[in-house]
């Protein structure tokens, strides 16, 4: 056990004879520690997309919403006719009447 733990810290078991298999294990777990690295930067390559996405997506809403917000402001009655009021238009004072149109039976 004691011979073991000096040939791992003098590196000896890496330059013996049968050290083939040693470095098949180092390369093959270097190998998968290096697919986990890549694993974990593009895992948190996409939280920082999905992060960035919210972000504008809460934006556009607010957005959507602000401009709603304005177009009803615009469309109220009070809105449009102090608009008109500069052009020189007021509202009529008379109400509307309806037309009725009669038609004639072919005979």
């Amino acid at each position: 056990m004691k011979k073991n733990i000096y040939s791992v810290l003098k590196g000896t078991f890496l330059v013996s004879d049968d050290s083939f298999k040693n470095w098949r294990m180092i390369l093959f777990v270097s190998g998968l520690a290096i697919g986990m690295i890549a694993s974990s930067h593009s895992a948190d390559k996409k939280v920082y997309e999905i992060a960035r996405l919210k972000n504008e997506v809460n934006e556009m809403r607010s957005a959507f919403i602000d401009g709603r917000s304005k177009l009803m402001r615009l469309k109220m009655e009070s809105a449009v006719v102090s608009k008109m009021k500069k052009r020189g238009l007021s509202p009529s004072v008379i109400p509307p009447k309806k037309i009725k149109v009669k038609t004639q039976q072919k005979k």
